[in-house]
């Protein structure tokens, strides 16, 4: 196949309302196509589902290690967050001990997606900053490697050495040279790959030993860190910390804008990568959850898998007036 295929349907009563189509592959450790649908050569931007890729070089050069970060840090590192006070303390501390403000960060301010984080500052008068934006965790950490680097301040420029550093991982992990980039909602280089090279990735980052090569630790440790610290990859309410949670911990998933998704399962060292081709995140939370129990990690029986896989829709009254599921294909 090299079209995308259809991969959700929305049924309201008895008729079918709304389909999802898209491109989904899982790799086993020696990068090899396990499982695909739609088109496996397909090049997309995985947007925020590289996080983890990004962040290879803060671990690599020795910056993380010399600016002391916890497991937490390298979980903000790789996290969409709602910015949420768990959230923005955190990296407001990061921003201290490295000796940087929010004007710093090259990422604009966001409005926090957490609605109490929101009102308080409604409340309080307070401006929103670039540490709400949901990718400061990030930014974070190219700041980290930037001040190790001893290089300017613009680190979102396609040419700084942080950027370079992570084409050059990118490139390496997902043993492809990139088409190009795209520049992502947090104005850094955003990129693209084969939806084959992105699931080769994420089973490199589950096959990845502690104990191995220097690539192979950074790996392990930014995999363990989001499957130990989910709320801070995303936030309450979110699928990536749901199901990871759903999951007892043993499997990472990171989303990413425009409908694409990521899972890195160690147990089975298998990477998955998913991208619905409309954009709608439901869509590519129902194509993961699917995936993920027919590989049996995550339980169909458990409440989180019930929601994402057959979700309930309901109006403003509360019924259930419709339901979103997997088709018959990821069955």
């Amino acid at each position: 196949m090299t079209e995308p295929v259809p991969m959700v349907e929305l049924w309201r009563g008895p008729f079918l309302e709304s389909v999802h189509r898209g491109h989904a592959v899982v790799c086993d450790a020696s990068g090899q196509i396990v499982e695909a649908w739609g088109d496996p050569e397909a090049v997309v931007l995985p947007r925020s589902s590289s996080k983890m890729l990004q962040a290879l070089p803060l671990i690599e050069s020795g910056a993380a290690d010399a600016a002391g970060l916890t497991d937490e840090q390298l979980a903000l590192a790789c996290a969409s967050h709602n910015g949420a006070e768990i959230h923005s303390v955190r990296v407001k501390a990061w921003l201290e001990d490295l000796g940087f403000s929010d004007e710093d960060f090259r990422c604009g301010p966001q409005e926090p997606r957490d609605i109490e984080a929101r009102d308080a500052l409604i409340r309080e008068g307070k401006p929103v900053c670039r540490y709400h934006n949901n990718c400061s965790g990030k930014h974070s950490g190219f700041l980290t490697l930037t001040r190790h680097l001893g290089a300017g301040p613009e680190y979102v420029d396609p040419d700084h050495p942080v950027q370079v550093a992570v084409k050059a991982a990118f490139e390496e992990v997902t043993q492809e040279e990139t088409p190009g980039f795209g520049i992502d909602g947090c104005s850094a280089p955003n990129f693209a790959t084969t939806m084959h090279g992105m699931a080769r990735a994420m089973a490199f980052f589950a096959a990845a030993d502690r104990e191995g090569n220097t690539r192979e630790r950074a790996a392990a440790r930014l995999r363990d860190a989001m499957a130990v610290y989910p709320e801070l990859v995303a936030g309450e309410g979110r699928a990536c910390t749901e199901l990871m949670r759903a999951m007892d911990h043993k499997v990472a998933v990171k989303t990413g804008a425009e409908a694409y998704f990521i899972a890195i399962i160690p147990e089975k060292k298998m990477g998955v990568s998913v991208k619905v081709v409309d954009g709608g995140t439901r869509g590519a939370e129902c194509v993961m959850a699917a995936i993920l129990v027919r590989l049996g990690v995550l339980d169909t029986a458990h409440p989180t898998a019930q929601k994402f896989v057959n979700g309930a829709i309901r109006n403003w009254d509360g019924l259930v007036t419709g339901r979103m599921k997997p088709t018959a294909a990821l069955l």
